[in-house]
């Protein structure tokens, strides 16, 4: 059951003023259209691209960051929420990498936020970083927060699921393995791919720290996973 409430409104931040400003002036004049179409085609039309291939453009967001002061977690929250609210997806490429770098600075009260941006032009591209990176260190670092996981895992939107599944991603030794296995048979039978193939992966991920218990799981429940699902699980086993 989905039970998202309203994507929150970017807070008030004169941090993210000034990178907003320098952001918008920096990234348009870099852009290639026949680039963008190819971007665009090969993300299934998800989001228009300018056609910044991501080298240069984490070289123009280097750019654009140079000598701003680091952020708090108010600052973090305006900034991707303002990139997030522009179209183009590169301005969502630069919020998870800013919040990829500046994570550590966000309590637990960040997870509303990471939730809107899952919930926002929703693609693998942006889904699975804030996914393993954001909310995994999210988790991580309140481990309380493990109970809204309990909540994402069962929600009708697919991606806040898939977020689930995989923001565990990261954990090895750590890993829950009883809210792994658990989220994995609980949405065993979901339809869609994406699912099935986070289920996989969030499977194979883990049996690099621990191969036989992955095993052992896939074994005792091959009949519930789907193929795609064991397929991925297996991989490297």
């Amino acid at each position: 059951m989905s039970s998202a409430p309203p994507s929150p409104a970017p807070p008030d931040s004169v941090l993210a003023d000034d990178v907003m400003r320098r952001l918008t002036a920096a990234y348009p004049p870099a852009g290639n259209p026949f680039r963008a179409q190819e971007m665009v085609a090969y993300m299934k039309g998800a989001a228009p691209f300018l056609g910044i291939r991501t080298p240069e453009r984490r070289a123009l967001s280097r750019a654009v960051l140079e000598g701003t002061a680091r952020p708090a977690e108010a600052d973090c929250a305006a900034i991707a929420l303002r990139c997030f609210a522009l179209p183009e997806r590169e301005y969502h490429y630069f919020a998870v990498d800013y919040l990829r770098r500046h994570v550590g600075r966000c309590s637990s009260g960040f997870l509303p936020v990471a939730r809107a941006l899952v919930r926002t032009v929703s693609w693998w591209d942006t889904v699975d970083l804030l996914a393993a990176h954001v909310v995994g260190g999210l988790v991580r670092a309140d481990p309380a927060l493990a109970e809204r996981m309990d909540e994402w895992i069962g929600d009708e939107d697919l991606w806040t699921a898939r977020t689930a599944l995989l923001h565990q991603l990261r954990f090895k030794a750590d890993t829950d393995t009883g809210r792994l296995f658990g989220y994995c048979l609980r949405r065993a039978d979901h339809p869609d791919f994406f699912v099935r193939k986070a289920i996989g992966w969030s499977l194979r991920e883990y049996a690099k720290t621990d191969p036989a218990e992955v095993r052992a799981f896939v074994t005792r429940n091959e009949a519930r996973l789907s193929p795609l699902s064991v397929r991925e699980a297996l991989k490297n086993l």
